[in-house]
């Protein structure tokens, strides 16, 4: 089957992802509610007894919210560094110690053939990290929440066939929306989030021939568009001599509201 995936939510307001392959299927993150979470997995015809681990990337709420309360009721075993624990633990409630598992920065966990890495990035978080999912001939990688694109993490995601890419916000709407400075301030931040621009030449920079598709994720509600994304990056795509054809869909959206359909990473 190769590898398959849903992001079953991506924003401020909740971000969880489904990563599944014949041998595992895997939970990024849990920042709904368990009852929500559940409602968006059952679209995707996945239960919580499916699971067989959640990796969580940083502590911050919307990626962590219903992480007590759906680990618990069907006993899933839970993935994340040291400081990310440290920080998340006062915020999750119980979890028991056998469910516990420390995974270093940089660190791979195997499901068969699946290799689980994580990767070091740039957020206002404790210890943040992106994953990286690859199997004998496919790679996925997740790629939010990060205020820039470091060489690490150039390295960590090079060669995948696709890629979860931050697009968080458009800049004059977020330099003329309602936040106040000092948080516009953090978002704009090489420990924020990326914008439509940084998208742009981080998806000019980290594609290969390899690749096959980007899907635009963690669009902000109040500070973006989900066109206004998807036509900025194409637009910097293209002053670097990058184009494709209307039909061949190598840009697609993420929602916060609703899991995108499933997506199966293949070879051409």
């Amino acid at each position: 089957m190769g590898i398959r995936f849903t992001v079953l939510a991506s924003g401020s307001t909740g971000n969880a992802t489904i990563v599944q392959t014949d041998e595992a299927t895997i939970l990024v993150d849990a920042g709904l509610s368990a009852k929500k979470l559940e409602g968006l997995m059952k679209e995707r015809g996945v239960s919580g007894q499916d699971i067989d681990g959640i990796f969580v990337t940083h502590e911050h709420s919307d990626h962590i919210k219903g992480l007590g309360a759906f680990a618990r009721k069907h006993d899933l075993p839970v993935y994340a560094n040291e400081a990310t624990w440290h920080a998340l633990d006062k915020h999750v409630g119980q979890i028991a110690d056998e469910k516990r598992f420390i995974v270093p920065t940089g660190g791979t966990v195997e499901f068969g053939e699946l290799r689980v890495e994580s990767y070091p990035i740039s957020h206002d978080a404790a210890e943040p990290v992106g994953y990286c999912f690859q199997d004998e001939d496919y790679k996925l990688s997740l790629v939010t929440d990060l205020g820039y694109v470091s060489d690490k993490v150039k390295r960590a995601v090079e060669d995948s066939d696709v890629m979860v890419l931050e697009s968080n916000h458009d800049i004059g709407m977020l330099r003329m929306g309602r936040y106040p400075w000092n948080i516009k301030r953090r978002i704009l931040s090489d420990i924020g989030h990326l914008s439509n621009e940084a998208a742009g030449e981080a998806v000019c920079d980290l594609m290969t021939d390899r690749t096959k598709r980007v899907y635009l994720a963690h669009l902000s509600l109040d500070h973006n568009l989900m066109e206004l994304a998807r036509v900025t990056v194409n637009s910097i795509m293209e002053d670097h001599g990058i184009f494709f054809k209307r039909d061949e869909c190598f840009l697609n959206h993420t929602f916060h509201d609703r899991p995108t359909p499933w997506d199966e990473v293949r070879k051409k």
